[in-house]
């Protein structure tokens, strides 16, 4: 128990964003709707709970597409997929769900257009992430990754008389606008976004941070070690000079983080659902803290459309 530790300060806004609501309700929605098992190609968004919750009530997760059976119905996940990967489930004939977020999607379709107009591409993001494989699978050449300031001096691009820039949409805004920046030194001509691809979510949570970090003594941060937005929260509360943890359920706080702290700041990613930061909550109390208030914020009021076939009126009770 720790006497010092007295006051919670919640950021706003936090947790759940648009896209990762509209592609949990969509599994929950197949399986009502067609019965498990619902295979999902990656995990449907990340975060541990969600994922769990949902093999609970019958979705199986797999990478390669060889593990569906004939005739199964498929959804993607959240960050996207490759047109490889697309091409080959609808060859597989698979009943097909996309929960891609219309953000990425957004992202997708310019790379596209923008590509029959000759435009080869400079992505910002990490390398691995599934939303990157996605949006970089979307053409077979002509699109390179950079991760950070320094990998731009050594992009090589086959023509920069036609060159745009995407970024993946979860990236630390202000660590994105610093490569952007060393982009169009190099390439005084380069085609930016007409909006930023970073989404209004990962914007938002991050300048909440902004707000909280620098009044609280250590900020935890709820979401899974796979959440890019998640780390970035933590990242750059740690960058504010704020102690800074991301824990995927309350089990993972250590009391000894604790110590010599009177004001915690507790924010989740945007894949991490509030049950979480309830019983993080909880926690926190047993640990010592005795009230819980929040900050102001922005109120997100952003909601997606459901794909066709699943957007029925009368299952509209069915979101969890």
């Amino acid at each position: 128990m720790n006497s010092l530790l007295n006051e919670i300060v919640l950021a706003e806004p936090r947790g759940f964003c648009a896209g990762v609501d509209r592609a949990i309700e969509i599994v929950e929605r197949a399986l009502t709707k067609f019965g498990a098992p619902i295979y999902v190609r990656h995990e449907i968004v990340h975060n541990t709970y969600v994922v769990n919750d949902l093999k609970a009530k019958g979705a199986i997760f797999i990478e390669d597409l060889a593990d569906v059976p004939p005739g199964a119905t498929l959804v993607f996940s959240a960050h996207g997929v490759s047109q490889a990967v697309r091409q080959e489930a609808q060859a597989r004939g698979f009943s097909i769900f996309d929960a891609t977020c219309p953000l990425v999607t957004k992202v997708h379709v310019e790379v596209a257009k923008l590509h029959k107009e000759g435009y080869e591409f400079i992505m910002i993001g990490h390398k691995g992430h599934p939303e990157v494989e996605g949006t970089m699978g979307q053409l077979n050449d002509g699109i390179h990754l950079v991760e950070d300031v320094a990998d731009v001096a050594h992009v090589q691009v086959g023509q920069s008389e036609k060159l745009a820039v995407v970024t993946q949409t979860t990236l630390s805004v202000d660590d994105a606008a610093e490569i952007l920046t060393a982009v169009k030194r190099r390439f005084p001509s380069v085609r930016e976004p007409k909006q930023q691809d970073i989404c209004y979510a990962t914007q938002n949570r991050q300048d909440a941070i902004k707000v909280l970090a620098p009044t609280v003594d250590i900020l935890i941060v709820v979401g899974s070690p796979t959440s890019s937005n998640s780390n970035r929260l933590r990242e750059l509360a740690e960058r504010l000079g704020t102690d800074a943890y991301m824990v995927d359920s309350p089990e993972d706080l250590k009391p000894e983080w604790f110590e010599c702290k009177s004001k915690v700041g507790l924010t989740a990613g945007a894949s991490a659902p509030d049950i979480l930061v309830q019983q993080v909550i909880e926690r926190l109390r047993a640990l010592g803290a005795v009230s819980v208030r929040s900050i102001p914020g922005v109120e997100e009021t952003i909601q997606f459309p459901l794909p066709m076939g699943l957007g029925d009126k009368s299952m509209a009770a069915l979101k969890s």
